[in-house]
């Protein structure tokens, strides 16, 4: 399906999708191809929901993980092959509201602790310190770091936007005892040839490695660290919209879900039932 993944990818292009998002969705097309062994233009939609089925009921996908699949042939069929939604439907799969696990403040700092190696602790602290993406981590460069205003430009972040992130006098005294180590000339954190920057992969591994030998116990990702930086930023008493614009969220209900998550404002919330006065229980 080369043409077609050519076509696919110009019109992705011109919608102003990332890198990322153009190849996950051209991997998903094909991937759907690959089961049906022929070209995607010739699959129904009886046959797409048939395989996102497939997907949920064996290969035991996330429903996020479907739904990225329905966004990418939705994207192929409407865009791609100009299918009307009336005569090609793809059901989006209902997802489960789950909250993510936060690590808290103490486990934080016991990862910190173990974090010697001045890089590993500085991409670190730039996903809890600014509530960055591990995205956004790699594709910093030095220009993007401003001790005056003491803040980080984080260039075409998740949807193609600019935004400035905070920047705290103890994430930057450790960006500058990292800059004297390691000397990076343009990107933050470089390949070893210098070409381009750190992959993704390679902050994963990172993560997973500290994550690890810190003992935290929490089931995510280095973007758990990013969940914590809103959640302690609410705990402190930073209003949702100045949250919401530092993490560059498109929308305030994202940010809203980390309401759920404050759990010192749920231990100092006060119940109605102990506002009553009663009298205590004769058998205490």
């Amino acid at each position: 399906m080369s043409k077609l993944s050519d076509k696919m990818n110009d019109d992705m292009l011109l919608c102003g999708f990332s890198d990322s998002t153009r190849e996950v969705y051209i991997n998903c097309v094909r991937r759907i191809a690959k089961y049906y062994r022929r070209s995607p233009d010739k699959i129904n939609d009886i046959e797409v929901q048939e395989y996102i089925l497939y997907l949920i009921k064996f290969k035991k996908l996330s429903y996020s993980s479907c739904n990225c699949m329905v966004s990418a042939l939705k994207f192929f069929y409407s865009k791609t092959l100009g299918y009307s939604s009336t005569s090609f439907f793809i059901p989006v799969a209902k997802r489960p509201q789950k909250l993510p696990e936060v690590p808290s403040r103490q486990g934080i700092k016991q990862l910190f602790s173990i974090a010697h190696n001045a890089k590993q602790r500085v991409i670190l602290m730039l996903a809890y310190g600014a509530g960055l993406r591990i995205s956004e981590i790699t594709k910093l460069k030095i220009r993007n770091i401003d001790s005056e205003q003491m803040c980080i430009k984080v260039e075409q972040g998740k949807g193609g936007k600019d935004r400035y992130a905070i920047l705290s006098p103890c994430l930057l005294e450790e960006l500058r005892q990292y800059w004297k180590m390691y000397r990076p000339k343009k990107w933050l954190f470089p390949l070893e040839d210098g070409t381009g920057p750190v992959s993704k992969d390679a902050i994963t591994y990172i993560w997973n490695q500290l994550k690890k030998k810190s003992g935290l116990t929490k089931h995510c990702g280095i973007h758990g660290l990013r969940h914590a930086f809103a959640t302690h930023m609410l705990e402190k008493g930073v209003d949702l919209y100045t949250i919401k614009q530092l993490l560059g969220h498109a929308s305030i209900h994202t940010t809203a879900r980390y309401l759920h998550l404050t759990k010192q404002r749920m231990v100092e919330t006060t119940s109605p039932l102990d506002l009553l006065g009663l009298p205590k229980s004769p058998g205490t």
